[in-house]
Formats: structure tokens, C-alpha cells, sequence
């Protein structure tokens, strides 16, 4: 699987073979079963991880029990908790398989070596810092000013190849709606397309 991230690498930098071997000398596999966790509420986060395969999800569950999911990460994406990470504080959210997945992780001091060490690795973390800022501001946009319909519609145009991936009260609980309201969103959409 390390295979699969020096593929991504490769389409966004170039790198030497040297550069390759000090990469390759920091990755970690992990498989993770569905509903495996990579990250539990109460634990340090000390990695960053990319994933290979599979669909994560991660999430915090509320004082009346209720999981409020924060992302998903599908194959080529990155996951993790960077408050955790920075501060080196318990996080807050859990993360685990919404299937069975390949996560590659790289402990957090051998990827600010690599970031130090590899100029082009370290503005490849710039520019995934930047994209991914900008997303959390599109989130927060979205959930403030759509309605649930809309919110249902940016999600499968945003992220169609999660629609059919992740279960329909995780999608629910994303866009802080209920699933009785995304069944009554699908049905009442299905019922437009046939009209």
C-alpha cells in the first residue's frame, strides 16, 4: 500500500530516489476492520494519515449519546485530529472503518523531518493545509445558510463518490439533520425527478 501513496506523491511532485527511501522509511500500514477505530475520544492523536483504501469517518458524540460527524476520508484523502496533534492535548473525536480500509500513517516528528528535509514534500502539506481550510469555511457556510434540502444536494455534488458509500444516518448526522428528514428530502426528491 505504500504504493498507493507514492503514486499520489508522484502526481504532485517530484521526488528523488532518495527522497523516495527516507518517505518509505517512515510509513506505517495499519488495516483496519469496519468500525475499527484509528483514534479514540480520550487519546493523543501523533500521526498523519493517509488513506489507502477504504472510508473513515470521524465523529463526537454528544452528552445525550448522539454522534455528530465532523468528516469522512476516502482513498487519497487525510485524516486525523490536528488540534490533538498540535497541542498534544486528548482529542475530542473518534475515528474509525466505515469499511474495511488501508491507512498509511507517519508519526508526527518523522513528517516534520520529511517536511524539513523534502522542500516539495513540504509545500505539497502546505497547499493540502490551505484546501483543507477552505473547506472547513465552506462547511461552515453551508450549515449556517442552506436549508436541508440544499445542504443533502451540496453533499452528493461536493462528494458523490461518498452517497453510495457511507450509510444514509451518517450522511444525516454530517449534515446535522436527522435521517428522517434526508428520507423525506430523498423521497421528495425521487418524486420531482418522476414528475
Amino acid at each position: 500500500m505504500v504504493e498507493v501513496f507514492k503514486k499520489y506523491l508522484a502526481e504532485k511532485m517530484t521526488l528523488t530516489d532518495e527522497d523516495w527511501a527516507v518517505i518509505g522509511s517512515v510509513c506505517i500500514i495499519k488495516k483496519l476492520r469496519k468500525h475499527q477505530f484509528l483514534l479514540q475520544e480520550g487519546d493523543v492523536w501523533r500521526y498523519h494519515a493517509f488513506i489507502c483504501k477504504g472510508c473513515l469517518r470521524r465523529y463526537s458524540i454528544d452528552a445525550k449519546g448522539i454522534e455528530h460527524v465532523i468528516q469522512f476520508s476516502i482513498e487519497n484523502w487525510w485524516a486525523g485530529d490536528r488540534d490533538s496533534l498540535m497541542n498534544k492535548t486528548p482529542s475530542k473525536y473518534n475515528i474509525d472503518a466505515i469499511e474495511d480500509s488501508v491507512v498509511l500513517v507517519i508519526r508526527n516528528e518523522d513528517f516534520e523531518t520529511l517536511c524539513r528535509q523534502i522542500p516539495a514534500f513540504n509545500n505539497l502539506v502546505n497547499q493540502i493545509l490551505f484546501r483543507s481550510l477552505n473547506a472547513s469555511q465552506e462547511r461552515i457556510n453551508s450549515t449556517i445558510s442552506l436549508t436541508a434540502e440544499e445542504k443533502y444536494l451540496h453533499f452528493i455534488n461536493t462528494f458523490p463518490a461518498l452517497a453510495n458509500r457511507v450509510p444514509r444516518h451518517m450522511i444525516a448526522s454530517y449534515l446535522g439533520i436527522t435521517p428522517e428528514t434526508l428520507s423525506r428530502i430523498k423521497s421528495n426528491l425521487s418524486k420531482q425527478k418522476r414528475e
